[in-house]
Order: C-alpha cells, then structure tokens, then sequence
C-alpha cells in the first residue's frame, strides 16, 4: 500500500484576506466582526447586588469612549460596555463624551440604585451627556428602587433614572426600567433619539413617575413601548419639536401629554407633535394637552392624534388651558400658549365616565384643529 500526500494550494487573495484577518483580530480593538469589550467585572464592578459598582461602571465607559477602535472596511469599529448578568448595586454615575469610537452600553444583568437620597448629588442616576452615536441595548434592567422615597417625597427634588443631555444619533433598544424615582427617561436638549421595544413599569399611584419625558429636543422617536407609570406614559416639554411616539401601550398612569407649557417665562413652544397607533388601558387620561395660566406668548401647533385605541380611559381627550395640579392663584392672567391645527383622527374607544371631551380654552386664544372621525363611548362606573 502506498500513501499519497495531497497538497492543498490557498488561492494567493485568500491567503492575503486570511492574514488580514487575523492581524485585525489580535489588534487592540479585536475588532474584526465584534465591537470592542469593555466588561464591568474586568474593573471591578460585583455583581452581589449590595457592594457600589458606580466606580466600576465609569472606569469602564471612560476607557471605552477614549479608545479609538477604527474601521473595518467602511464600518466603524464601536467600543462596547458590557454590564453582565447578575445584580449589580450602583450610585450615580454620569457618563461623558464626546468619545473616540461609537458607543454601545449593552445590559444583560439588572443594575439597583440607592434608596437613600444622600447618595445623589444631582437629580439623576445615570446619565449621558456629549456623546455622539451611543446605542444603549440589552434585556437587562434598571431598577430604581422609589418605593423607598415615594411615600415621603412625592417626586421634588428626586433623580431620574435614565437622563440624555446634548446627545445626538443615540438609540435605546430592548431595556426595561422600574420603579423609578422620578422620570424613567429624561431627554434634554438633543436630536435624533430613537427609543424602541422597552419595557418602563412603575405602580399606577406612584408620584412623578413619568414613563420618557423630553424637553428642548428634536427629531425624537419612541416605538413598540409598553409604559405602565404613576404620571405621564410620555410627556412633551418645552422647545421639543419633530417628535413621534408610534405603537405605544401605556397604562396605567396619567396618559400621553403635550405639556405641561408656560409655567416658566422661559419656556418655548411646541411643533411636529405626533402620536400614532396607540393604546391607553384604564389611565386617567388620554391624550392631553395642557398649558398653564400666565405663560409667555408661545405655541403649541402641528400635532396630531391618529388611530389611538382607548380602553376604560376617564378622560380621553383633553385641552386644559388651566392646568394646575396644586393650589392655583386664580387671578392670574389666563394662559397665552397659542394651540393650533391639532387634529384627532380616528379615535374610539370607550371612556369610564361620563366625558369623551374636555376642552377647557383660555379666554385669550382659539383652538384651530379638526377631529374627524373620533367615536369614544362613554360609560358611568
């Protein structure tokens, strides 16, 4: 018997394709099909649920955000914080940019705030500010533990759980959030979010407790969300405009809001407000829009209620140029924010009280708009 030796010749672009590829892969980035790994645990973080990972955390996002991972091709690279299963316990932490490569903070375990006030110095727990391109993903969960504060604070001067400040280009995806101490999602002053299939939960009757509040922002997308808060599902502040919430789900809580506006002198107005093909389930309100008395001149235009679902809704839809949750000062001057071209197109449903409608105008403006064809059911209880 003879043997026979059968020699295998590599395609010579192969060959050269294989040597790139494994001198990508042992770069510093490891970059080749994969983000770049920045995992939590490898600085310290524990996931025992008690010991304070906040240092961890940062440590963590600030060597991801000043490593620069490159291309591959016509792809950036992107450095990617990795919060692995298991509980982790964190104070606050604020993560900063601008940085070197595309972020990704990815969360798989579930991370717990305090629930002591001490250890915040500002209202927020985590927070993102400066960053450019920052998807933040996972099926992890951030528990802000209000339960503890809710009782004796009623929301003043607490920290929201997630907050976005002069960001751009940034996704959330995937996330749950609960029991936050203020406002879930705070988004201030940036363009171009997206937020798509999370989970926000909180107790119907716990304070302040909006679902994703944006303020002085544009071009903001939120879709396939489920929002079950004590307040707002979604509320629209202040100099926000080109904003779209599609596919939300939201109750209990206080509905979706076009305000508050014209508390503050400085407030600015609202345009290109759209909510589509929603369902509100047993909130207090429906889709609502609500100025307060003695405003500055500014208005609220553009916005549009299409296909919205209401089940057991006390208040389905709402103008309130009155608004005022506490005590009012009556004789102040009635609110001067200008509402305009407001349409409501198929609405239905059925309301739990007596009310599909209330508009409460102020004496200085007009509602310019149109509701074409809204059929809601009303029913005592």
């Amino acid at each position: 018997m003879t043997s026979t030796t059968a020699a295998y010749h590599m395609d010579p672009n192969k060959l050269l394709l294989f040597l790139v590829c494994v001198a990508l892969a042992s770069s510093t980035c490891l970059g080749l099909f994969t983000d770049k790994v920045f995992n939590v645990v490898n600085y310290g973080a524990l996931p025992d649920g008690k010991t304070d990972s906040a240092q961890a955390f940062l440590k963590a996002w600030n060597e991801a955000c000043m490593t620069d991972c490159g291309w591959f091709g016509k792809a950036r690279v992107r450095s990617r914080v990795l919060i692995p299963e298991g509980t982790f316990f964190s104070g606050p932490v604020s993560f900063e940019g601008p940085c070197k490569s595309p972020m990704v903070l990815q969360v798989k375990g579930v991370v717990l705030a305090p629930t002591t006030l001490s250890a915040f110095k500002a209202k927020e727990w985590m927070a993102f500010r400066h960053v450019d391109g920052l998807l933040i993903t996972g099926r992890g969960k951030f528990d802000g533990q209000g339960d503890a504060v809710w009782p004796s604070k009623h929301g003043r001067g607490l920290p929201s759980t997630l907050k976005l400040i002069k960001m751009s280009n940034t996704k959330i995806r995937g996330i749950s959030l609960v029991d936050s101490k203020f406002f879930h999602i705070h988004i201030g002053q940036s363009v171009g979010i997206k937020i798509y299939g999370i989970r926000i939960t909180a107790p119907g009757n716990s304070p302040n407790t909006d679902g994703i509040h944006i303020g002085d922002s544009t071009d903001v997308r939120v879709s396939q969300c489920t929002i079950a808060t004590g307040d707002d599902c979604i509320s629209i502040g202040s100099g926000s405009s080109n904003i779209t919430m599609n596919r939300i789900v939201c109750g209990p809580g206080h509905g979706i809001s076009v305000g508050s506006l014209g508390k503050y002198h400085y407030d600015k107005g609202v345009t290109a407000i759209r909510v589509l093909n929603s369902t509100l389930v047993g909130t207090d309100n429906g889709v609502r829009i609500k100025t307060w008395r003695d405003s500055p001149p500014i208005a609220a235009t553009n916005i549009l209620f299409y296909d919205i679902v209401m089940k057991d809704v006390r208040n389905p839809i709402i103008i309130d140029q009155e608004y005022c949750p506490g005590s009012c000062d009556e004789g102040k001057p009635p609110s001067r924010v200008k509402i305009s071209n407001v349409r409501y197109e198929n609405i239905r449903g059925s309301s739990a009280t007596d009310v599909a409608t209330s508009i409460v105008m102020s004496v200085m403006n007009r509602v310019y708009g149109r509701c074409d064809p809204c059929k809601v059911k009303t029913s005592l209880k």
